[in-house]
């Protein structure tokens, strides 16, 4: 069960390194995402895009695994309030903002997860 947890872990945290060097590739996608209340457009981008990476470094490499796992779970949460939320209720592309919401939503319970096991001392 090991070599189980260890490859679920490594594909959890893969595609978070992915999305954020997106942030710096896509860059006019992103601020395209931001809704107007969110301040300073291409700075808050670029941060999301490194604490996206560094959260998947976090979570492949074990070191501070149970905080970056939270503040993941934060950063996707705070995704779920300023992003799709807004966009749901605006009714802006419905059928792909529920899919990104229920995403985001089942990602964060993952974060979540892992930062408790973590925790426990249960993931090795």
């Amino acid at each position: 069960m090991k070599n189980v947890t260890t490859v679920g872990r490594i594909f959890y945290a893969l595609p978070f390194g992915i999305f954020g060097i997106n942030h710096f590739l896509m860059l006019d996608f992103y601020l395209g995402q931001l809704t107007s209340f969110i301040p300073a457009g291409a700075f808050t981008v670029i941060l999301t895009g490194m604490c996206l990476i560094a959260a998947c470094i976090s979570i492949i490499t074990r070191k501070l695994v149970s905080l970056s796992s939270f503040l993941l779970a934060i950063l996707l949460f705070l995704f779920i309030l300023t992003i799709h939320l807004p966009n749901l209720i605006n009714q802006v592309n419905l059928e792909i903002t529920m899919i990104a919401l229920l995403k985001d939503i089942s990602l964060m319970g993952g974060s979540l997860m892992i930062a408790g096991m973590s925790a426990q001392n249960t993931l090795k």
